[in-house]
């Protein structure tokens, strides 16, 4: 009862936030505002949102790409197809639950690839790592470029926050979690021990990124997946006539917000919208067209993982069952 209440909590508050945030982003809106936002949909340049979605696929086949650079030291060696399908699926799972579609993904390939799945989920979270280490150096590059623009909201957000006690509370819960991680380790009981192998098959995994032996690719594909990332973000701008003129160091800091905004609710539904357009109100963008932009690109790219998530779906236990044939023939 207990773990359900948890699973249905994490799908509801994520999206109970988004349908806050779209009526915080509406709630103001006057129906020439609508009409306006319905005008900018209707005479967009669809062109360069096709191109930003060619990016994207571009994007995510790199990265079922570079995922064999992590699990060639752990000695398997998955077809490029079903990581490019276990990647669409996962995305597709992160639209209705948030953070599942890596469980999903790594569950994907020890069914079609007899990867064991915690060796193949400690993989994704090696990526991650690495993504997450790419994101931050992309959000301090944007407090540095753009600390006069940022500086009163920074001042929003860090005031009335007592220092001492975030301190006290950061140590509490550091300790918390030290003596945690010693009982578990010391534990006999059935659970924990379960717990321990699980875990000491995701340190695997994420071992396997300092193993590898073609470190510079993976890190080449990284950089790459981020060049890609900013690009499709890039070009959809030239959608919208009203947008197009924002400088480089709005158009990164839009990125990196929407990026951020994605984790937040079901794949960043309200939040990316509302993100985007609390940066673009910065540099002369009104609301409207702010909205306008950040629903346009949000709705392709979600299409997008909709069609190509639901395809993989459905094709891979096909395309398998074929190799599988075809491999027994021969």
């Amino acid at each position: 009862m207990k773990s359900k209440l948890i699973s249905v909590l994490k799908i509801f508050i994520p999206l109970g936030l988004g349908v806050f945030l779209i009526w915080l982003s509406f709630r103001k809106l006057t129906p020439a505002d609508f009409n306006s936002i319905k005008e900018a949909f209707r005479h967009a340049n669809y062109f360069w949102i096709f191109i930003s979605i060619i990016l994207a696929i571009l994007s995510h086949m790199s990265r079922a790409y570079r995922w064999k650079y992590t699990l060639e030291p752990l000695n398997f060696h998955p077809r490029f197809l079903n990581s490019f399908m276990a990647v669409m699926i996962g995305y597709l799972v992160n639209l209705g639950i948030p953070r599942m579609g890596e469980v999903t993904r790594a569950a994907t390939m020890t069914k079609y690839e007899n990867i064991p799945f915690n060796k193949g989920f400690g993989t994704i979270v090696a990526e991650r790592v690495a993504d997450m280490i790419l994101l931050l150096v992309l959000i301090f590059s944007v407090i540095i470029i753009q600390l006069s623009k940022l500086s009163h909201l920074v001042t929003k957000m860090v005031d009335g926050i007592n220092p001492l006690k975030l301190f006290l509370f950061g140590f509490i819960l550091l300790l918390i979690a030290f003596l945690f991680f010693k009982f578990i380790q010391r534990s006999e009981i059935k659970f924990f021990i379960k717990l321990r192998v699980f875990l000491s098959g995701i340190l695997e995994g994420i071992n396997s990124i300092l193993k590898m032996k073609e470190s510079a690719k993976f890190l080449m594909h990284t950089f790459f997946i981020w060049f890609l990332y900013l690009l499709m973000f890039y070009v959809a701008m030239f959608a919208l006539p009203e947008v197009n003129h924002v400088p480089f160091g709005g158009i990164l800091t839009a990125f990196v917000i929407g990026g951020i905004s994605i984790a937040v609710t079901n794949g960043g539904i309200g939040a990316y919208p509302y993100g985007i357009m609390q940066i673009l109100l910065l540099y002369g963008i009104s609301q409207v067209d702010g909205l306008a932009f950040g629903w346009i690109v949000w709705t392709a790219q979600t299409l997008m993982i909709i069609v190509l998530g639901g395809l993989s779906f459905i094709f891979m236990p096909i395309y398998n069952k074929y190799v599988n044939a075809r491999s027994n023939t021969i």
